[in-house]
């Protein structure tokens, strides 16, 4: 990889997050100002994308869409990616923004490598790294600022909140580390697609997308859609060509501007007051995550 290659994946990669961050701060306008019921979202949501996915999936790779479930530990693998990883993921991030903000909920999430590396310990025996043991206090200590401002006598998010969002952390985790198996001999994109119609189907056996539809205002069709593309589809692809250009390590340093896209356009667009302890608290979740990856790149294991 050249660097101007590197450069080209960076940008992209950067675009990808910048797209997330869009897609955060809609998702806030959705929940709270238009007041759109989580269910009929959670299903309209997930059937259009994993139809459009899967759609370009055949056509891309033709009749290959369905190799995915040929083998049982691969069919486990994006079953178990869809309802446990991306549908959690969406219902547990949609209500941490409802009942709090896209900001706060974005840090939450960004915590999703801390988690899969607590996982390893706990479940695996995995003996944590000096940069992990590091890389959870400073994070710990970031969150604090960030959902108390400073004071630690009361949350500045309401407690519901802040549960969604750490629940919206550990189903990141999930989302990352499920899909592997089925991942290794199928196209991330056909994975992402199944499991997108996977969770569409789960969230319209508890709520059809058809049942209870909100008023179908120009402003919900288009932030809905908004939401579609640039939460999904746009960053997806970004980070597939990004991928291509980059080093893994590269691409996920730059993911550390969604949290930052999203805290800036809330400012904008919701006139989140932010506090000094919130950019500081931000700045040592972002940093604590880079300390993590890093350490886990070299490998420097605890004395």
């Amino acid at each position: 990889m050249n660097n101007n290659n590197v450069l080209k994946g960076m940008t992209w990669a950067g675009l990808a997050s910048f797209s997330w961050g869009i897609s955060g701060t809609v998702l806030q306008l959705i929940s709270q100002n238009l007041a759109v019921p989580g269910p009929w979202m959670f299903s309209t949501r997930t059937t259009v994308t994993g139809v459009f996915l899967l759609l370009l999936s055949a056509v891309i790779y033709r009749g290959k869409i369905f190799n995915v479930f040929k083998t049982k530990r691969a069919c486990l693998s994006v079953v178990t990616y869809g309802l446990f990883g991306l549908a959690a993921n969406l219902l547990t991030f949609y209500y941490s923004i409802q009942t709090g903000n896209a900001s706060t909920a974005t840090i939450l999430q960004y915590l999703s490598p801390l988690f899969i590396v607590l996982g390893g310990v706990v479940f695996y025996r995995h003996r944590p790294l000096r940069s992990d043991i590091i890389a959870f206090i400073i994070a710990l200590f970031g969150v604090l600022l960030c959902i108390t401002r400073g004071d630690l006598t009361h949350l500045a998010v309401p407690l519901v909140s802040l549960l969604w969002g750490l629940g919206s952390g550990v189903t990141a985790a999930f989302y990352v580390v499920l899909p592997k198996v089925a991942a290794e001999d199928n196209p991330p994109l056909v994975v992402l697609g199944w499991g997108t119609m996977i969770a569409g189907i789960a969230f319209n056996l508890m709520h059809p997308f058809w049942v209870g539809v909100p008023p179908l205002t120009t402003t919900l069709v288009s932030s809905v859609t908004t939401v579609i593309f640039f939460g999904t589809i746009f960053p997806f692809g970004m980070l597939l060509y990004a991928s291509r250009m980059a080093p893994a390590d590269v691409v996920s340093i730059m993911d550390a501007l969604q949290p930052i896209m999203t805290t800036v356009l809330s400012v904008i667009f919701f006139h989140l007051k932010i506090t000094f302890f919130e950019v500081i608290g931000i700045g040592l979740v972002l940093l604590a995550i880079y300390i993590l990856q890093n350490g886990r790149r070299k490998g420097v294991n605890l004395e």
